[in-house]
């Protein structure tokens, strides 16, 4: 009796990883030091289906900025603003519903 004994092979976390965002998922703003007090922003993770370039000339507008979209072999689109606009960034992303303020990382001094 003791030979036959079956156990479930039910997963009681399956379902656990769902709730949560993926590293994949989330939108990482950077800042990196230029030269002297010069400073670039980095928003890399958007989701390939946003109108990237459409992103950043409302970036650029709102946040009296120059910026620019450059292709990036392991991020994809990543842009490239002026300044150190993270902040900016982060309350834009949220307010315009474009992705959640959990999803997005911000990286810097």
């Amino acid at each position: 009796m003791a030979d036959k004994m079956q156990f479930n092979t039910f997963d009681a976390f399956e379902d656990a990883a769902d709730g949560a965002p993926n590293a994949s998922d989330k939108v990482h703003v950077r800042v990196q030091q230029r030269n002297g007090r010069k400073c670039i922003t980095t928003v890399a993770g958007l989701a390939d289906d946003l109108d990237i370039k459409r992103i950043c000339k409302a970036f650029k507008k709102n946040f009296s900025c120059n910026g620019a979209v450059q292709k990036d072999e392991e991020s994809g689109e990543v842009i490239q603003l002026s300044g150190d606009q993270r902040t900016n960034v982060k309350s834009f992303l949220v307010d315009q519903e474009i992705c959640h303020s959990e999803h997005v990382v911000l990286h810097g001094f």
